[in-house]
């Protein structure tokens, strides 16, 4: 049995909170980006990339089992980090769950205030995008 999105979430908030500052946050981000299931080059196309994002983020999603996985890929270092925090989040988990998350962790870790302007939309918007895979794989579900 996989964790629950919450479960997930207090894990990430925890490993946050062993750090003192926000550069050894950004290096464990920069780790976690390392172990991001990366997405096949096939779908590294313009479809996936996800708008209002400065660099470039691409998200593949698929069913398996009733559950979405997501690979995703980035050509910047931090986003990459950030999409692998959501996906660790919400990859591997049923759609409905995904559409009903809670994303206040990202608060909670003080990931939107440490991030520019830009970015903190970027990951406004990646979220967005893995909901929206999830609401889609929902609707063919019912």
């Amino acid at each position: 049995m996989s964790n629950t999105i919450q479960q997930i979430q207090e894990e990430i908030i925890d490993e946050f909170s062993m750090f003192d500052d926000w550069m050894q946050r950004y290096e464990h981000m920069i780790e976690l980006g390392k172990s991001l299931p990366l997405i096949d080059e096939k779908y590294k196309i313009q479809e996936n990339l996800i708008k209002g994002c400065q660099s470039k983020v691409w998200v593949h999603a698929e069913m398996e089992d009733d559950k979405v996985v997501f690979t995703a890929d980035s050509d910047a270092i931090i986003t990459k980090g950030i999409i692998a925090i959501l996906i660790r989040v919400f990859s591997n988990q049923h759609p409905r769950d995904i559409i009903e998350a809670d994303t206040g962790f990202v608060d909670e870790i003080g990931l939107k205030e440490h991030l520019s302007p830009t970015r903190a939309n970027g990951l406004v918007s990646m979220i967005k995008q893995l909901k929206m895979y999830a609401v889609a794989y929902q609707t063919q579900l019912n």
